[in-house]
């Protein structure tokens, strides 16, 4: 799926030192595009949004985003991480358009620093919370956690009445050709062409 503005390019997803990693940083990179492809849909005089008076509020949604993805990678997977202090934009009511170069901007050398790790690394058992967890099991919460709070934003863009764009499909508002969305049983029904040698 094509984006208009992609902020990891191609030529910014460093190649895994074993190949048999690559997908989780061609994995962080795409989901970091589309996470940014949906906030840029928000605007400033959304960001106090909430639904319900239970609900976070959107800029509250925007800054754990940042924030815990800082937690993730330094505390459970290791990485070396900028201070806390410094990961948010200045001021008390940032636009969006701050947090979202914060957000790409912390992003980007993740994806060197996770380049040169080995099998040894990914395999290995970290503390998470309370709990002991492989590295890459984090890693992949890591990113259900992120699909989780896009969606949140995506639900909040339409009970504004705004466009959601697509993530992993098109939306009621954006297709294109050549969109196959399984929304029939037949659909559902295919089979691809080594599906009967999967058993």
């Amino acid at each position: 799926m094509d984006y208009a503005i992609q902020d990891l390019v191609e030529q910014d997803i460093p190649r895994a030192a074993h190949p048999l990693f690559q997908h989780l940083l061609d994995t962080y990179a795409s989901e970091t595009n589309k996470t940014a492809s949906v906030w840029r849909e928000l605007r400033d005089d959304q960001l106090e949004f909430r639904p319900h008076a239970k609900s976070s509020t959107v800029r509250e949604i925007l800054q754990h985003q940042i924030l815990s993805e800082r937690r993730f990678f330094a505390e459970f997977i290791g990485l070396a991480e900028p201070p806390a202090a410094q990961l948010l934009p200045p001021g008390d009511t940032p636009p969006v358009s701050a947090y979202l170069v914060r957000f790409v901007a912390l992003a980007r050398p993740r994806l060197a620093a996770l380049a040169d790790r080995d099998e040894s690394y990914w395999m290995a058992m970290v503390p998470f919370f309370d709990v002991e967890r492989e590295r890459i099991w984090v890693f992949w919460r890591r990113v259900l956690h992120s699909a989780h709070h896009r969606a949140q934003i995506s639900v909040f863009l339409r009970l504004l009445e705004d466009r959601v764009p697509p993530t992993y499909g098109p939306t009621a508002d954006v297709s294109w050709s050549g969109a196959d969305p399984t929304r029939t049983i037949a659909a559902a029904e295919r089979r691809g062409p080594s599906s009967a040698q999967c058993g």
